[in-house]
């Protein structure tokens, strides 16, 4: 930190590549009534991320601003401190290791933030490093899709060495389904490791072929169609995917399907943050949940992180640490 009341933060001014991003010294925000301060300790950069510095897919703009970013500076996974309590705030206390998601307003790319004290945070399970406890981001998405699970139900996730991936496996597990997971050669130990009970390595075989239906089709990565997986598809069963799909089609066909009633094709949203970081702090005190990791940066190495995200190579969470 630059002084008494100054911190560091990765801004954004406009949208577009990693370089617009600069770390600059910005006041440090006071908490207004309702809220708390959180001193951050370690934060993640994400797909989302790279889509909203880039403003990509359009039309989000209308909720990140038009012709230039409305928030300054990006960040929605967070772990750190509880710092400072506003006004009218019970329930925290000052030192409390908490971890979170900021969905609405970003803004973990810095050394402190506010959020509402019934926000989207939980504390940190006991003995967790700050560093483990950014997992909430790819989980929260991968819950949307995986929540409509029940025990002995099986699922298809294509592309689970993701931060996505990772955390659908696990989370389908956790709900007792069976796993069938489909990575490239160099990840097919990391979804055996996580829970997945069969493994396909889409570079050696098509994973199309497998003789097999399911209950649940998951394209965590954004690289397949509800076209090609139809024959995978159980009747009456879902393929879901966390991407706009090739020619806006799982927008479409999951609007099409959804006015039919059939909802085979799903985009979903992820909603509850708070009550969902309850659930997974309970799933990670119990040793059922972990965050995978592929690397770390520093606060100051912000836009090689943006880089190296966008990629779209990376295994897991890419962490910032901003202390």
């Amino acid at each position: 930190m630059t002084g008494a009341s100054q911190m560091k933060a990765a801004v954004v001014r406009r949208y577009g590549p990693p370089e617009t991003i600069s770390l600059r010294d910005v006041p440090i925000p006071s908490p207004a009534t309702g809220e708390i301060r959180v001193r951050v300790y370690a934060a993640t950069v994400n797909r989302t991320d790279t889509a909203t510095l880039r403003g990509h897919p359009f039309f989000a703009r209308a909720m990140t601003g038009i012709l230039r970013p409305k928030m300054p500076t990006l960040g929605m996974d967070f772990a750190g401190v509880v710092d400072v309590l506003g006004d009218g705030v019970s329930g925290w206390r000052p030192g409390d290791r908490v971890f979170g998601l900021l969905p609405d307003q970003f803004g973990a790319h810095a050394e402190y933030f506010c959020i509402p004290a019934d926000g989207a945070v939980s504390l940190i399970p006991a003995g967790l490093p700050f560093h483990e406890a950014v997992v909430g981001e790819g989980a929260w998405y991968a819950n949307a899709t995986t929540k409509r699970l029940r025990k002995d139900q099986s699922c298809l996730i294509f592309g689970a060495s993701g931060a996505i991936g990772t955390a659908a496996v696990q989370l389908a597990k956790a709900r007792g389904a069976e796993v069938t997971a489909v990575v490239g050669s160099r990840h097919l130990d990391l979804a055996k490791s996580i829970g997945a009970d069969q493994v396909i390595n889409y570079e050696e075989e098509d994973f199309v072929a497998v003789d097999k239906r399911f209950d649940l089709v998951f394209d965590a990565v954004g690289k397949t169609s509800w076209f090609a997986c139809r024959p995978l598809i159980k009747t009456g069963a879902t393929f879901a995917a966390t991407d706009l799909g090739p020619y806006w089609s799982n927008i479409l066909l999951g609007a099409w399907f959804k006015m039919t009633g059939s909802r085979r094709v799903g985009v979903p949203f992820p909603t509850d943050a708070r009550g969902f970081l309850r659930d997974l702090a309970d799933l990670m005190s119990k040793g059922s949940f972990c965050g995978v990791f592929d690397r770390s940066y520093a606060l100051a190495e912000i836009v090689e992180a943006f880089r190296y995200v966008e990629k779209g190579q990376k295994t897991g969470i890419v962490v910032v640490k901003v202390r």
